[in-house]
């Protein structure tokens, strides 16, 4: 019996070890007040954009997941009512320089007539190798068809060490479409952090 609650004790550490490697996402969304009525919608990238890219295809399909969700269907790309258009950017950037892994202090002090010296080393594990974050951003936009107007916009945004399984495209296209739907259409102009 000890056996068997030690491991489960160990699962749920690991386990909550894992949730907490997953970065936060910040997410902004603005939309003009109207009511979103559901209906067929289809998924495109913005201009310029390749719509048979595998990168746009894991997002999209990622939206279309949410947006299914929320009682949206796609549709033919060409006649729906609605339009979806999906922009994807990731960047890439040096962690900050977290300073040389060797320290060296010297001290010294004086009570009356004596004197004190000391020096001290310090060496920092992991070396001084810069570590690269990725940052990546989904945008979706959606719109009516018939006057091109946009009736919903959002952003979602996150950054991982780029040897992280956040950093990788398919989990980060889960979670951030599933950041930038919760709780749709969300507070017009309001920044929110999503776990």
């Amino acid at each position: 019996m000890r056996i068997k609650a030690f491991f489960v004790f160990a699962a749920a550490i690991s386990l909550g070890g894992c949730a907490a490697t997953i970065p936060p996402v910040e997410v902004t969304r603005f939309h003009n007040g109207a009511g979103v009525t559901a209906g067929e919608i289809s998924l495109l990238p913005v201009a310029g954009g390749d719509a048979q890219s595998l990168e746009f295809r894991s997002y999209a399909a990622a939206v279309a997941q949410q947006l299914s969700r929320l009682g949206y269907k796609e549709g033919s790309a060409t006649t729906t009512p609605y339009v979806a258009e999906v922009d994807i950017a990731r960047s890439v950037r040096d962690a900050a320089d977290r300073g040389s892994p060797i320290t060296i202090g010297v001290g010294g002090g004086t009570f009356g007539r004596n004197v004190g010296v000391s020096v001290g080393t310090a060496f920092g594990l992991g070396g001084n190798a810069p570590r690269q974050i990725i940052t990546t951003k989904l945008s979706v936009r959606i719109k009516n068809r018939a006057d091109g107007k946009p009736f919903w916009e959002g952003r979602a945004e996150t950054s991982a060490p780029a040897s992280a399984p956040a950093a990788q495209p398919a989990l980060a296209a889960q979670k951030l479409a599933d950041a930038l739907f919760r709780d749709f259409p969300g507070k017009s102009g309001e920044t929110v952090v999503v776990p």
